[in-house]
Order: C-alpha cells, then structure tokens, then sequence
C-alpha cells in the first residue's frame, strides 16, 4: 500500500469538480492510503502555518510503504519553502509538482505573496533528495513564462508539459485526470492531458 498526500493550492476548498479530489477518491477506492487536509486559511494563507500543517502530515505511514506528495499551484511553493528550510523532514519517497505560480504572479498577489518572499525563495538553497517531476500546462495564466524557467531549468527536474492544459486547475477542465492517476501508481509513467 502507497500513502498519497496530496496538496491543494490557493483558494481552494478541495471541490469535488477538481482532479485532487477525484485522484484522492480514486486513489482511496484503489486500496491506498489518502492524505487530504484542508490547509488553513486557503483564501488568506499564511506560509508558517502551513509549513506546520505540511510538518503534522509527514508522518510515516502506519503500514510502511511508499509515501508520495502530490502538490499543485502554491503547494508547489510551500514544498519548495519546506525544502529550503528543512530539507531533512521532507521524508517522502517522490514527489509530483503540478501547476507553480511564477515569481511574479506570486508577488503580485498580495494574499500569497510571503510565500516567495517569506525569506526569498532562492531555489539555489532547495535540495530535493528525493525523486520529483514538474507537471506544468502550456498557457499558464499564473506562470506564463513556463514553469520550466522558473522551476524545472534551476532543480534540474524532469518534467511533463501539458499542451493547452492551463493551470491544470477546474478551470482548464481537470476534473478527472486518469494520466495523474496513473502517474502515482507508476512513476515512470509521463503525464499528460484529460
């Protein structure tokens, strides 16, 4: 059995229209263990809380097994923040980050912004020790550079890019997402769209 802890982004509530909550649903009927906590304040999110959220569910997992993080949009963020910071309880075994906001967009938000600036987030501090792929869709409107500039050029991480997929998110259409789901049973497995 994999345990899956799966993170949520800006703003958002774990809707049942969004493919974290079908994967989690999927993941769950499939056998496996599911994380999928309700971070606080999700509208107005507070990075040191949210590391301390992300700090209470590295817990092992109860059987052993495989334990696997899943984190789209500003959960990207915060385990880059984590990775920076602490990189030795980031105890996962792989990791998938889907959709980061760029740079910019993060500092143009001003309920998000601490979390690039809260210290900087130089990425030349991140160690990822463990194996980690960037999922990213081509016409981001919160990275529209690509998150392959930002984010997987500077970690050296392999990555899928999602033609049209946007920020990956209900409103680019992913609700049920089958290449995710077979991405976290198998991670050789490449993503791609709905």
């Amino acid at each position: 059995m994999t345990t899956f802890l799966i993170l949520h982004g800006f703003q958002n509530h774990r809707p049942e229209g969004h493919w974290q909550h079908w994967l989690a649903g999927r993941l769950g009927k499939r056998g496996h263990e599911v994380r999928y906590p309700q971070l606080p304040e999700p509208d107005a999110p507070v990075l040191g809380d949210w590391l301390a959220a992300l700090r209470g569910e590295l817990r092992p997992p109860a059987g052993g097994g495989e334990f696997v993080v899943v984190a789209h949009s500003l959960a990207v963020l915060l385990w880059l923040q984590a990775a920076a910071r602490t990189p030795d309880e980031l105890t996962a075994d792989r990791a998938l980050l889907v959709a980061p906001p760029s740079p910019a967009v993060t500092a143009s938000i001003p309920e998000i912004a601490g979390f690039g600036t809260d210290p900087g987030l130089d990425l030349g501090a991140v160690r990822l020790k463990i194996p980690t792929r960037l999922v990213y869709g081509e016409g981001d409107p919160y990275c529209p550079e690509g998150a392959a500039v930002h984010y997987g050029d500077p970690l050296s991480l392999d990555r899928d890019l999602v033609a049209s997929g946007g920020h990956l998110d209900m409103a680019a259409g992913y609700g049920a997402w089958p290449s995710v789901l077979e991405w976290c049973e198998d991670p050789s497995a490449r993503l791609r769209g709905r």
